[in-house]
């Protein structure tokens, strides 16, 4: 997993301290979450490397770009990559755990994004053996990467809840999940009184399974537009589709 930080065309995120690296998945969603409707301040939770908010902050003009992170580790990462970026007056990151954060903040948000946990298993003494057998360095680098993964760490219940908190009325709410676990997904956000406005299903290519679901919710029931991307023809050859969502950010797109 490189160490490297992370060039991109209008920012650079630094990602060596940080469990989880600069991924596919948090890109598309950065891309993909609209922000048409001029969002005044945006929230993403379980930041991370914090590449979601600078993207919105580079795709917005919103004030407020806010994030929150419990790692201490990735709240630092995420924290001087704010700063070292051009939006660093817009971009703020909240240290807490999600819960804390939703109970203690009064502010609504207009657009909140999230690329959450999502293994449901935790980790067995196996696997926690295997690393302790490893380096400590190089252990405990797994074992972070690891927790970051686990969706014990923000279960569906807990973000569902902080989201149907500190939305405001008209905010968007956009979400990247396993697409196995979309109808589940769906039906807890709707006993929060969330509705899908739009859902995008993701596959690496032509001949794969759907792997992911991005999804968009309101706090009004519609007829949700869908739509299926597909990230390559083959093996480095982009869709057109994926090259017109993310040409804004990669290099070399």
């Amino acid at each position: 997993m490189s160490l490297k930080p992370f060039q991109f065309k209008e920012f650079t995120v630094a990602q060596d301290r940080c469990a989880m690296k600069i991924g596919t998945d948090g890109v598309l969603l950065g891309a993909w979450t609209s922000v048409t409707q001029y969002p005044d301040s945006i929230l993403d939770i379980g930041t991370g490397t914090g590449v979601i908010a600078l993207m919105l902050a580079q795709r917005s003009d919103a004030m407020t770009v806010d994030a929150v992170e419990l790692d201490d580790n990735a709240y630092e990462q995420a924290t001087e990559n704010f700063e070292n970026s051009v939006w660093g007056d817009r971009l703020f990151c909240y240290h807490a755990h999600l819960y804390e954060f939703a109970a203690e903040i009064d502010d609504e948000y207009d657009l909140i994004v999230c690329n959450p946990p999502f293994y449901m298993e935790t980790l067995n003494d196996e696997s926690t053996a295997l690393q302790r057998s490893r380096s400590t360095k190089d252990g405990a680098a797994i074992e972070a990467r690891e927790q970051a993964r686990l969706e014990e760490s923000m279960p569906f219940e807990l973000l569902v809840g902080a989201v149907a908190k500190l939305l405001s009325e008209d905010g968007a709410f956009s979400v990247i999940i396993p697409h196995e676990r979309e109808d589940d997904f769906i039906l807890l956000c709707s006993r929060a009184g969330l509705f899908p406005s739009r859902i995008t299903r993701v596959k690496g290519n032509p001949t794969s399974p759907i792997k992911r679901s991005l999804m968009e919710f309101r706090f009004r029931e519609s007829e949700p537009k869908t739509k299926e991307l597909t990230i390559e023809h083959k093996r480095h050859d982009y869709t057109d589709d994926y090259i017109s969502l993310v040409k804004d950010f990669y290099l070399k797109m």
